[in-house]
């Protein structure tokens, strides 16, 4: 299994923007699917965005148009370009790949 490990988290005003990343320990290049996850305070964790190796695309309702990801496989990286964030996408966002999951980093989305 692959390690995970994410960054780009911070504090946003809302309709701001930020870029998560997540690097992989290993190749994701076999990997069928790589998601972003997010868990707000007091919630369960919900799937955010999900690209397949072949690069199809697939997001929750509450984020499309929004949010876009991607995936470069020859550097075994994941991104999640967030746009016109609201208060509510604050969460701790994860990077998933079949059983493995990053430590998460936090999105707090404030005036």
């Amino acid at each position: 299994q692959v390690q995970l490990v994410e960054s780009g988290g911070g504090l946003v005003q809302p309709g701001g923007s930020l870029r998560l990343s997540c690097a992989a320990s290993g190749s994701i290049a076999s990997i069928y699917a790589m998601n972003w996850y997010r868990q707000a305070p007091g919630k369960q964790r919900e799937i955010v965005a999900s690209i397949t190796r072949g690069g199809s695309t697939n997001y929750a309702t509450s984020v499309r148009g929004r949010f876009t990801i991607s995936r470069d496989n020859a550097k075994n990286m994941v991104y999640l370009q967030m746009n016109l964030l609201k208060p509510e996408d604050t969460a701790v966002y994860y990077c998933n790949a079949q059983a493995s999951w990053g430590q998460g980093t936090q999105v707090t989305v404030s005036s």
